[in-house]
């Protein structure tokens, strides 16, 4: 059983601070370098697996280790494009770790034999670096570079390769650590419920629970504030000379916009799945990706969902974050949930104005929340009364809960109408 570990990462000094960042900044180099050739390759036709030797390159300043364990991890990306491909899923290439305008990610990943972990009264992490950097920074030829922990980790067992990144909107370094326990170890042996979500350009996820459980994240201010920077960005780039394409301030904004957004995202998961392992949900169920892009096909919608919302980054945080909890993402098809009646099972009868759903045979409810019901009950026999829904909107902070979100009377009447 896999489980997962996430603690709060600080380098002892300035120096240790500009050698961890030098040393996430390379593993992006590493990264994007191959993305970049094997984006081409695979554009030309040509195979991607045919590609200059990365690891020599970046022996001096990684460590002949680390260097590896990025370049699996990309080779990890390629065969789950591969693999979706011919599983009919319409998903695109592996992307960087970042670019000139949304900011650099700063990442790296370290073999499972490579890192000592240590937590008590004095909790450590030490890793390995490169040659060059180790001369640079005064280090010997044995020594590694030692960071503090905080943290107590929730699971102990065989360590797996640790994940080590920095966290830009809360200036902190966080490192994610899977490790393998008994299965005598799950902390929630009895935990059998399920959820499915709704994700959507105007509702971020709308979410059902086979406990009777509703939330519901609302997106609008957040989409307002992102198209809002957006179009500053577009006046500021009208002003541009000829032959520019950016600037200072363009980039600046870009990487803000980008932060916002992601913060939003990663404080979602957490939220959420915090909330579900309480309930006692053992599997989610979301929406395969090709689903949740074709579904929303305007304009606006598509600046939402590809742009604004990133699914693809969203699942991949839920995934990360539910795994820590012991919780399974599973992805299933979802077409025609938004659009099918829960009282007559019609599909085409049914109206959808903004939030609200309508059916010819009289039930009307919240269109998100609705489909998320919906979905559940495509997966599970499980059919109870649903509580009050639970609205959350987002302060730039957290996801706060909205006052009297469980008072609603139109809530009351959609949950009426859900289950006649």
């Amino acid at each position: 059983m896999e489980r997962t570990n996430t603690l709060v990462v600080r380098p002892r000094s300035e120096q240790d601070r500009e050698l961890l960042h030098k040393l996430l900044d390379a593993s992006a180099s590493l990264w994007n370098e191959l993305t970049y050739e094997r984006r081409q390759n695979y554009f030309d036709g040509k195979s991607v697996w045919d590609t200059a030797d990365y690891r020599k390159r970046y022996v001096d300043v990684l460590g002949s280790a680390t260097s590896q364990q990025i370049i699996r991890k990309n080779n990890e990306a390629w065969r789950s494009f591969f693999a979706a491909r011919e599983g009919g899923e319409g998903t695109a290439p592996p992307g960087y770790w970042g670019n000139e305008e949304d900011g650099r990610e700063w990442r790296t990943y370290i073999r499972n034999d490579q890192y000592t972990l240590q937590t008590g009264d004095r909790s450590r992490l030490e890793i390995p670096v490169g040659k060059a950097l180790k001369d640079e920074y005064g280090l010997d030829y044995h020594d590694r570079l030692r960071l503090e922990v905080s943290g107590v980790p929730k699971w102990e067992g065989e360590q797996g390769r640790l994940e080590l990144y920095y966290d830009e909107v809360n200036d902190t370094f966080r490192a994610i650590q899977p490790v393998t326990v008994p299965d005598s170890q799950q902390d929630s042996p009895l935990a059998d419920e399920t959820a499915a979500l709704d994700i959507g350009a105007n509702n971020l996820v709308a979410c059902t629970t086979t406990t009777g459980q509703q939330y519901l994240y609302e997106g609008r201010g957040l989409f307002e504030r992102f198209r809002k920077t957006t179009r500053e960005i577009a006046r500021l780039q009208s002003k541009l000379n000829d032959g520019r394409y950016s600037s200072q301030r363009i980039r600046s904004l870009y990487r803000r916009r980008t932060r916002r957004r992601n913060h939003a995202q990663n404080a979602l998961a957490r939220d959420l799945i915090e909330r579900l392992h309480t309930e006692g949900v053992s599997t989610v169920y979301v929406g395969a990706l090709t689903d949740i892009l074709e579904t929303h096909w305007s304009v606006e919608a598509n600046t939402k969902t590809h742009n604004f919302w990133a699914f693809r980054k969203f699942i991949d945080r839920l995934a990360c974050t539910a795994e820590e909890y012991g919780i399974s993402i599973e992805p299933r098809p979802e077409a025609w949930t938004s659009q099918e009646c829960p009282q007559c099972g019609s599909t085409d009868r049914t109206t959808r104005h903004r939030d609200k759903l309508t059916c010819q045979c009289g039930f009307e409810g919240h269109a998100d929340l609705t489909a998320s019901a919906t979905f559940l009950r495509r997966q599970t026999d499980v059919s109870r009364p649903m509580a009050r829904p639970v609205r959350f909107e987002w302060d730039d902070h957290g996801w706060s809960e909205l006052p009297r979100s469980r008072e609603s009377p139109k809530e009351q009447r959609t949950n009426q109408s859900i289950h006649g």
